[in-house]
């Protein structure tokens, strides 16, 4: 097989969006990850959410369906148990676990000086998809300090309101992917060859 038929062969394996059974195994242990990292980094303050940690790794080992329930189940009981907030920000969790298994499959996760681009363009997308539901519920705000303070320096100069909540979120998710990304690819690098196989449904 040439290397355009693995490509092609890659592309439709992710576009088929199959959930095998070995990867409706990961999907608890990803949200009690979620929930965990978020309420620890809620806890201490952080400046970032780490609510993503995850999606990322369900993303990375079982593909795109099994981050996107991942990140969507943890944000609902997380809304329902400690904060209202974040179940609005289902969608955003479904789109990270999306582009995630989309880049890992590209081989972004392979190699640390990838990751960094990966995390940025993870970033974005997370941004693209929250600002409008920042701007709805929050009049543009994020709830971390240091951001929302960017967005009032910016309403102050007259900014438009989208913009400035974009920025505002951009920049927090910046920090926040990044950290997770590189978590996430260091403990996948960590894990055992025959557990990836295992939640790849493959064997080897």
């Amino acid at each position: 097989m040439d290397s355009k038929e693995i490509s092609s062969k890659n592309k439709d394996s992710f576009w088929s969006f199959k959930l095998s059974a070995h990867a409706m195994t990961l999907i608890p242990a990803a949200v009690g990850i979620n929930y965990v990292a978020k309420a620890f980094a809620e806890g201490l303050k952080l400046p970032v959410w780490l609510g993503s940690l995850g999606t990322f790794l369900a993303s990375m080992l079982a593909g795109p369906v099994a981050g996107a329930i991942s990140g969507f189940i943890n944000n609902v009981i997380y809304g329902l148990t400690l904060s209202p907030v974040s179940t609005v920000y289902a969608l955003t969790s479904i789109g990270i676990g999306l582009v995630v298994a989309w880049l890992n499959q590209r081989g972004f996760f392979k190699r640390p000086v990838t990751v960094l681009p990966a995390a940025i363009l993870i970033a974005l997308v997370s941004a693209v998809i929250s600002t409008p539901l920042n701007v709805i519920f929050w009049s543009g705000q994020t709830g971390i300090a240091w951001g929302d303070a960017l967005f009032a320096s910016l309403v102050a100069k007259h900014v438009n309101i989208w913009i400035a909540s974009f920025l505002d979120e951009f920049v927090l998710d910046l920090l926040d992917k990044t950290v997770v990304a590189y978590l996430a690819f260091l403990i996948y690098k960590q894990l055992p060859k025959r557990l990836v196989y295992f939640f790849k449904g493959t064997e080897k």
